[in-house]
């Protein structure tokens, strides 16, 4: 993957782009006039992250770009500042200052709302196995600016990380995180959206495995929560207790840790 910037950068954006860089462990690349098409013959790699003054755009070959953005995220986030219940927090029994292991973080939207609804107190460690979506999750939680403050100091303060969760979760120690939140994606999607399809190509098609909720049963505090489609057969393959909603087209399985 390449990290780049748009035409003429502002030194701080030139600044950012470069530190992004080492923080992934790939390659800066100055833009100059150059467009995406030569970036491309120049470097050798189709998988090009630019990062922008109000932006940063993931571009893919044969993909629409991907911008960051907590799309219903912010939504939702703002009901929860209102004082709204929302359906996942309810189901992972969250209260302000828990800590909240998000193990597929995809475009960050959840882990933006246990952030908002922990406050400053709490942790949100969100993984994220894809590097170019990780790269993009890093830049825009860092920067992106939603016009409610809040919402941007929730962003700020979720922990980026770029691993998979059961290597992840195998290093944890006992009962050292309060929520730990499945959300694979759907090998058969439930709807084609514009934000979702582009995010599909970098999600990890496999499905969860029963060591990685093994093991978050382990790690987990309060509970391990799971999104999947309604009456799914992965909620019993798995343990998970489903707590079904009327009319929802998804679900939150929930296993309750007794300590």
């Amino acid at each position: 993957m390449i990290i780049t910037t748009g035409f003429d950068p502002i030194p701080e954006i030139e600044i950012r782009a470069k530190n992004l860089a080492v923080k992934t462990g790939t390659i800066y690349a100055q833009r100059g006039k150059l467009s995406m098409a030569k970036m491309v013959e120049r470097y050798g790699d189709g998988e090009i992250l630019v990062v922008l003054q109000e932006a940063v755009r993931l571009i893919t070959p044969g993909m629409p770009p991907m911008e960051f953005h907590p799309s219903m995220g912010f939504v939702r986030a703002k009901r929860i500042i209102r004082g709204e219940h929302d359906p996942m927090l309810e189901a992972a029994g969250m209260v302000p200052g828990d800590s909240v292991l998000d193990c597929t973080a995809g475009l960050g939207s959840d882990s933006l709302l246990f952030a908002v609804h922990g406050g400053e107190e709490s942790m949100v460690t969100a993984l994220e196995s894809s590097l170019p979506l990780c790269a993009l999750l890093l830049e825009g939680m860092s920067h992106y600016i939603s016009g409610q403050e809040k919402v941007n100091a929730a962003l700020r303060r979720v922990r980026v990380v770029h691993s998979d969760h059961l290597t992840y979760l195998r290093e944890q120690p006992d009962h050292s995180i309060d929520i730990v939140y499945f959300d694979p994606m759907f090998r058969v999607p439930l709807t084609d959206s514009a934000a979702i399809s582009p995010l599909r190509q970098f999600a990890n098609a496999e499905a969860l495995s029963p060591e990685s909720v093994a093991e978050a049963v382990r790690v987990a505090r309060k509970t391990v929560l799971l999104k999947e489609k309604a009456l799914s057969g992965e909620f019993s393959r798995l343990g998970f207790t489903e707590l079904l909603r009327a009319s929802a087209k998804t679900s939150y399985g929930v296993i309750s840790i007794d300590n």
